[in-house]
């Protein structure tokens, strides 16, 4: 059934606020869809809720146990969901279940539910009486679930890279300085972004050199410590780098061609690695490169990751833009211009004749961060963006 004009825009406005609530499960969550909701009837909010944690009440569940905490009765209201209502036992029961026993009259929900083992939830909605309305109204609602969506499609995770650069986009000077370009501030939401990532990669080059150690350092116990990976084809991570040296505080895993894995080529190399704690992971690899989609396969089946963060050199980089593996970018531009043209690039490595040969991007986001622009990125209409705490705010408005 088509919504209204008024009941359209009444949708859009609920789902929006349900969608920034839900993102303030960002990094609790996950491997779970970030879902809202809000039950309302007509213009009055009688209950808000979102999936808290993995394992916990969904959203349905949340919002209808705070309608009855404010003492509102849910009979005959409507409940906007970011997700369709899922209809199977997991570590929750069916949120079908309770809309009906609640008496909701009207389900709209942004998104169908990719998963096969839970989709469906509207289909028994209509049979017991309850209109159930698809509304892709809020762009913000529809995307907030991409990760999700992703993963259960292709089996690989959201893939987000993140770079500083100078004005005229350069990441590091021509001997490889590039600390720091972006300001405190801007690196402090690079804390709070890698606290919602379930891993971040980044290559050989950038682990010795720069000696990072990538981790969520935001002033208090992050949301999660999210893996750190490495893309060290022959094993060469330096022992006494701060990613082996942590290995056993925060995960570390070593991705290298499937021959060193089991192999006796290398093997003190890899004992004494793996003696420290970093974990090894073989990938398929070609003329010594490893095969980065199959690596991002591995990281979901292996480690359950939904959300990636690169953040790397441009070699590597410019990689994952070749084989198109990035759904989202994060770019700071500080207010610096080196002018000097073998400073190094973003990204790089790509031989592209022609403007059309470019990976298209969509602007999403600008904000001013101190003297630094903070731009968000995503592909376009078939590569669904993510929404981060760039896109919208953790409080509703």
């Amino acid at each position: 059934m088509a919504l209204s004009p008024a009941e359209l825009e009444r949708a859009k406005r609920f789902l929006d606020l349900a969608a920034r609530v839900a993102w303030r499960a960002g990094g609790h969550a996950e491997p779970n869809p970030l879902v809202g909701c809000v039950i309302a009837k007509d213009d009055t909010v009688l209950g808000i809720g979102h999936h808290k944690q993995f394992g916990n009440l969904h959203a349905e569940r949340e919002a209808l146990a705070n309608a009855k905490m404010r003492g509102n009765d849910v009979a005959g209201a409507t409940a906007y969901v970011t997700l369709e209502p899922c209809c199977h036992h997991g570590k929750q029961p069916p949120c079908t279940e309770a809309l009906i026993e609640a008496g909701i009259k009207r389900v709209v929900f942004a998104r169908h539910d990719p998963a096969e083992e839970s989709s469906g939830g509207c289909a028994i909605l209509e049979r017991a009486g309850i209109e159930a309305v698809h509304c892709d109204a809020s762009e913000t609602a529809v995307h907030l679930s991409d990760p999700f969506f992703k993963r259960i499609r292709t089996g690989m995770p959201w893939v987000i890279a993140k770079w500083a650069q100078t004005v005229d986009g350069r990441v590091a000077t021509r001997t490889g300085q590039s600390q720091w370009i972006s300001s405190d501030r801007s690196r402090r939401r690079v804390h709070r972004l890698r606290e919602r990532m379930d891993a971040i990669i980044t290559g050989l080059g950038t682990a010795s050199y720069d000696d990072p150690m990538l981790t969520a350092r935001v002033g208090r116990k992050p949301r999660r410590e999210p893996r750190r990976v490495v893309i060290d084809t022959d094993l060469d991570l330096p022992s006494d780098s701060k990613l082996a040296l942590t290995a056993r505080e925060v995960p570390v895993t070593a991705c290298c061609a499937n021959e060193l894995k089991s192999g006796e080529f290398l093997r003190p190399r890899r004992e004494a690695l793996e003696a420290m704690g970093v974990e090894i992971m073989g990938v398929r690899s070609d003329s010594r490169r490893l095969d980065l989609d199959v690596m991002l396969q591995q990281l979901v089946t292996e480690y359950d990751v939904t959300n990636a963060l690169i953040e790397c050199g441009p070699g590597l980089l410019g990689s994952f833009f070749e084989h198109d593996l990035v759904d989202e970018a994060v770019v700071y531009i500080a207010p610096l211009l080196l002018g000097d043209e073998m400073a190094k690039a973003a990204a790089s490595g790509r031989t592209v004749p022609t403007l059309s040969g470019g990976r298209n991007f969509k602007l999403m986001h600008v904000k001013r961060v101190g003297d630094d622009v903070e731009l968000i990125y995503r592909r376009p209409v078939e590569h669904a963006p993510v929404v981060t705490n760039n896109n919208i705010s953790d409080k509703p408005e």
